[in-house]
């Protein structure tokens, strides 16, 4: 035991060594406060790892903005890296002319160029984006306190639960809901946008299906090119293959002629027209077997579909063997651990894009990004082929179709866009919502050096903000 001379001794060297540690620029006790703050407090939070979002974290980090990605996934990387969704549409106004902007443009270029095909590059450039942004993965939320003084509400804390078991309670100037599934957003009480069941008629929230990526190896693809041209004219290959079916030396589509022919082993699946893409060296990835009915809240109906997915896979390289030409050889390449999940629920925001404002070619004040996508929604298991409405020509996104209604801290990210479903058949496609998150992130971060947040900007400043937009960035959105 301590006598009290002893323990009085040690009080004073305490304060004599804290004395030193402050006077000689160590961390004053102040200081450490601060700091151990500093941990739990962030400009931005963004909940998931979908590229989107990772985009719209770099572009605040690069702006000075103190940034977290928590993910639920137990791997970063989402649909694009864990699901390998490798195959990439592009998005051209009705000229031809490329609408992709931003840094989506470097991996775009890279894929068409041929240098960014197999996963290994996918995974060089989405290191490349994540990199000195703190990433937790396997989080939990666990509760979300929102305040309710204002008119529009605010979500002023949230608390996880990580990995170890672990709670921490963080809060943050803005929260980016990224998931797939929205594990954030599906907390804050909003209404959700009708989805498929609008066009399929079912009295239950309906879902385009999600895809299990295939894929190949010990693939001709000289071969299938020269067979497809061996039928030309086009108007002849559409005819023998199926609508839409085109070859190139990169690219191939259609061929549903033949693939709607394939019996699935299970009800849950069926193998649409292909959407392949050369990886070079006899490699093949493509985006064609759906599966229906999944659930990504769900992890159990995730793995369920995977499963599936990888089951039906032999089956549907013994068709492809017989019935497309270059793939007499062909092997399975491996399998993706995850999903490319299209479409699941959507909660409103501030400004809910409609089909009209894309054959109109609208172009909002506050744009965030550009689209000219087809109108393309995918089957569910009544629309078994799928629909399309047309292509508009180009169009804009305003930042308030990724603001969360009634919130004015909230964004969401991706494929969690605020539009009605025929809308959204355009408006989800990759190119263009990468392009807003990047954009959201710059404005995030340049707009709070001047004290101003994402609700309180106006038509003025966004005349100013495009033109920093177009100068500093080279991304153009309003004309």
């Amino acid at each position: 035991m301590l006598t009290r001379t002893t323990w009085m001794r040690l009080c004073v060297l305490t304060l004599v060594m804290a004395l030193v540690i402050q006077l000689s620029g160590g961390i004053s006790t102040a200081e450490a406060a601060a700091k151990s703050k500093s941990l739990n407090d962030f400009d931005v939070v963004v909940i998931g790892s979908e590229l989107q979002g990772v985009l719209l974290a770099k572009a605040a980090k690069e702006n000075g903005l103190n940034v977290i990605i928590l993910d639920p996934r137990s791997k970063a990387g989402g649909e694009l890296i864990q699901g390998q969704m490798l195959v990439l549409d592009p998005v051209n106004d009705n000229k031809g002319r490329s609408l992709i902007q931003g840094e989506i443009k470097s991996l775009f270029n890279g894929y068409n160029a041929g240098t960014i095909r197999k996963l290994s590059s996918f995974e060089s450039y989405y290191k490349r984006l994540i990199k000195d942004i703190p990433i937790k993965n396997s989080i939990v939320i666990e509760s979300v306190e929102i305040d309710t003084k204002d008119a529009d509400k605010s979500v002023k804390s949230l608390t996880y639960r990580a990995k170890d078991g672990s709670k921490y309670t963080i809060t943050s100037e803005y929260w980016v809901e990224n998931t797939d599934f929205n594990v954030l957003t599906s907390k804050l009480g909003g209404t959700r946008i009708s989805g498929m069941e609008v066009i399929s008629k079912v009295n239950k929230p309906d879902y385009m299906a999600a895809t299990y990526v295939l894929k190949f190896k010990n693939i001709s693809w000289g071969k299938l090119h020269q067979k497809v041209l061996e039928d030309y004219p086009l108007a002849n290959v559409r005819k023998k293959y199926g609508a839409n079916t085109y070859v190139d030396w990169n690219f191939a589509t259609g061929f549903s002629n033949l693939t709607f022919d394939y019996k699935p082993q299970n009800s849950q699946l069926m193998l649409r027209g292909l959407n392949a893409t050369y990886q070079k060296d006899g490699e093949v990835i493509i985006n064609a077997l759906l599966i229906y009915d999944v659930d990504p809240s769900d992890p159990k109906s995730v793995a369920n579909a995977v499963k599936k997915g990888k089951e039906e896979a032999p089956h549907v390289l013994k068709y492809l063997r017989k019935h497309i030409p270059g793939f007499e050889k062909a092997e399975l390449n491996g399998f993706p651990e995850y999903l490319y999940i299209r479409d699941y629920n959507r909660y409103e925001t501030k400004y809910v894009l409609d089909y009209p404002d894309l054959m109109s070619n609208t172009m909002f004040w506050d744009n965030v990004t550009i689209g000219g996508y087809p109108v393309d929604l995918q089957a569910t298991r009544k629309v078994k082929k799928g629909v399309g409405y047309g292509k508009p020509d180009k169009y804009g996104i305003p930042l308030r179709s990724f603001q969360l209604k009634s919130y004015n801290n909230v964004v969401v990210a991706g494929k969690n866009v605020g539009a009605t479903i025929k809308a959204y058949g355009s408006a989800r496609i990759m190119a263009t919502t990468a392009l807003a998150g990047q954009t959201i992130g710059i404005i995030m971060g340049r707009e709070l050096q001047n004290n101003k947040r994402l609700s309180e900007l106006t038509k003025a400043d966004f005349q100013r903000i495009h033109k920093y937009l177009e100068k500093d960035y080279k991304i153009v959105l309003n004309r």
